[in-house]
C-alpha cells in the first residue's frame, strides 16, 4: 500500500482508502446516500482493476524439458512462433487513431468547435463547413497511418513466410518460419536468419562450431563463435538425432542475452550422458549464420525468444515538429480568447455576454490554420516516399512516415568504432546552409587538428553559402 511519510510518522494516502480493510470502509456513509456520494467511485475503481488485471495478466514462465524432434512430448503449450509489429488490429485502428489524433490540441480544438454548432444558440453556418474540413484531416492522417500498418503486416508476413529445412524421421520437410514449434529440428543454412531460440546441436564444420552474426540483436558487428553439442556432434550422421533418447533441459524464458543455463542428457547410454549448455550452445533468433551449416533444436518459440522479449510493445512516435505545432496552437487560442474578451467588452457585456464571447471564439476560429496539420501530413508522406526512391541511399526503408523530418534535426552523431588495427578510414559528410554555421564548424575542427594532426584530415568544398566537410580519421 503506497505511504506518505509526515512529521508524524507513516500517513495513508486519500486516493488508497479504497485499499484498507473491511473495518475502516465500515466507519463510511451507508446506503443510498454513501452510494451517490462515494461508492460508485468505488464500484467503478474495482470494476476496471479487476478488468485491468484480466486484460494484462501474463502467463508464469516456467523451465522446460524439450525432447529432440518431439514437439509432441512438450507438457505445455507454448505460443507460435509469429513476429508482430503492428500497432491496431481490425478493432483498434478507428479507436487508437482517433485517441492519438485528439491527444493534440488542435484536433481536439477543432472537434470541440465543430461538435458545438449542434446546439442551436451557438450555431453560426452551416454545420459542413466545420466538419468537412476536421473529416478530411482525419481521413488524410487515418490513409497514412492505414499505409504504415499494412507496410508492417506485409514485412512481417515476408519473415514469417520464410522457409526452413525441418529434420523428421522421414527426412527434410520445409516449413514456414510461423509454423516452428518447440522440440522441432531446425536446419540453418549460411546467411540465413536463426528462426527461434535454439540450442546448437550439430554442424557441417569440422571443428564443431560456428560464427554468428548478432548485430540485429546486440548492434555488435563482431562474429560470436559458437559451439556444438559434444554429444550429438559425435553422432556418424544426421540421422541419428532421431536414433537416441535425448532431451534439453532449459531455464525459463528471460530477458538476459548473455546467459544461459541448461543441461543436455542422454538417456539410453550407459551410463546417462549429462552435459551442462551455455550461452555458447545457444542460438538466439533473429541473428544469422556466418559459416557452415548448423542444426539445432528449438527451445523458445514467438513472444518468450531472447529477442521479442528485449522488444518494447510498438508505440506512436511524435516528433519535435509536432510538438511545436501543438504548443504554438496553444499560444494562437490563447490570444483568440483574449481578442474574444476584448469584442465581449467593447459591448459592453449587455444581454448573455458568455454566449457573445463562444460566438466570437467560432467568427475567429479560423486564426488557427486547420489546413497546417494537412500539409505536414502530407508532406511527411512524401518525404519518406522520396527518401525510399532516392538512388543514393538504395535500400532505405521508412518504418514510420510520422516522423522522417527528424532527420534533418541531428545535432549529435555519435558512432562506435572499434575491433581494428591498422589504417581503417572512418568518412563523415556534413552539409551546412549557413554560412555562419560553416565557419563555426571549421573553427572547432581546427581546435581539433591542432590537438592531434596526426589522426585527422580535413577537406572543405564551397565556402561562401555552402559547404561540404570531410573528415578522415585513422585508427
Amino acid at each position: 500500500m503506497p505511504l506518505m511519510m509526515s512529521e508524524e510518522g507513516f500517513e495513508n494516502e486519500e486516493s488508497d482508502y479504497h485499499t484498507l480493510p473491511r473495518a475502516r470502509i465500515t466507519q463510511r456513509k451507508r446506503g443510498l446516500e454513501w452510494f451517490v456520494c462515494d461508492g460508485w467511485k468505488f464500484v467503478c475503481t474495482s470494476c476496471c482493476d479487476w478488468l485491468i488485471n484480466i486484460c494484462q495478466r501474463k502467463k508464469e514462465l516456467k523451465a522446460r524439458t524439450v525432447w529432440l524432434g518431439c514437439p509432441e512430448k512438450c507438457e505445455e503449450k507454448h505460443p507460435k512462433n509469429s513476429i508482430k509489429n503492428q500497432k491496431y488490429n481490425v478493432f483498434t485502428f478507428i479507436p487508437g487513431v482517433l485517441y492519438e489524433q485528439f491527444k493534440f490540441f488542435l484536433n481536439l480544438y477543432f472537434l470541440i468547435i465543430s461538435c458545438s454548432q449542434f446546439v442551436p444558440a451557438l450555431k453560426i453556418g452551416y454545420l459542413y463547413t466545420y466538419w468537412a474540413p476536421l473529416g478530411f484531416v482525419l481521413a488524410v492522417t487515418m490513409m497514412r497511418e492505414a499505409i504504415d500498418e499494412f507496410r508492417r503486416f506485409q514485412r512481417d508476413r515476408e519473415v514469417n513466410s520464410q522457409l526452413y529445412s525441418k529434420l523428421t524421421v522421414r527426412g527434410k520437410v520445409q516449413v514456414k518460419s510461423s509454423d516452428i514449434q518447440v522440440g522441432d529440428l531446425i536446419i540453418v543454412e549460411k546467411n540465413q536468419r536463426i528462426p527461434s531460440d535454439m540450442v546448437f546441436l550439430r554442424t557441417s564444420e569440422k571443428a564443431g562450431s560456428c560464427f554468428i552474426r548478432t548485430d540485429q540483436l546486440d548492434g555488435e558487428t563482431d562474429w560470436k563463435l559458437k559451439v556444438a553439442v559434444s554429444c550429438t556432434q559425435r553422432l556418424p550422421a544426421l540421422g541419428d538425432l532421431f536414433s537416441i533418447s535425448a532431451y534439453v533441459y532449459a531455464q525459463k524464458p528471460q530477458l538476459d542475452i548473455h546467459s544461459f543455463e541448461g543441461t543436455f542428457t542422454r538417456e539410453d547410454s550407459d551410463p546417462p550422458v549429462h552435459e551442462s549448455l551455455s550461452i555458447e550452445n545457444t542460438l538466439w533468433a533473429s541473428t544469422i549464420v556466418a559459416s557452415g551449416t548448423v542444426i539445432g533444436v528449438v527451445i523458445y518459440t514467438g513472444k518468450e525468444t531472447r529477442s521479442v522479449m528485449n522488444t518494447s510493445n510498438p508505440k506512436n512516435k511524435v516528433g519535435l515538429l509536432d510538438l511545436e505545432l501543438n504548443r504554438l496552437t496553444k499560444a494562437l487560442f490563447l490570444a483568440l480568447v483574449a481578442l474574444s474578451v476584448v469584442m465581449v467588452t467593447l459591448q459592453g457585456f449587455v444581454g448573455p455576454w458568455y454566449r457573445n464571447l463562444f460566438r466570437f471564439l467560432l467568427l475567429f476560429s479560423y486564426i488557427i490554420p486547420i489546413s497546417l496539420r494537412v500539409n505536414l501530413d502530407m508532406g511527411k508522406a512524401v518525404y519518406g516516399w522520396m527518401m525510399m526512391k532516392d538512388e543514393n541511399i538504395p535500400g532505405t526503408v521508412v518504418r514510420t512516415s510520422t516522423i522522417p523530418e527528424e532527420l534533418g534535426r541531428l545535432v549529435y552523431l555519435l558512432t562506435d568504432k572499434t575491433g581494428t588495427y591498422g589504417a581503417s578510414p572512418l568518412l563523415a559528410f556534413f552539409f551546412c546552409i549557413l554560412s555562419q554555421n560553416f565557419i563555426t564548424i571549421l573553427k572547432q575542427l581546427e581546435s581539433l587538428l591542432r590537438t592531434s594532426p596526426n589522426y585527422f584530415s580535413i577537406t572543405v568544398k564551397g565556402l561562401s553559402y555552402s559547404g561540404i566537410l570531410r573528415i578522415r580519421m585513422k585508427v
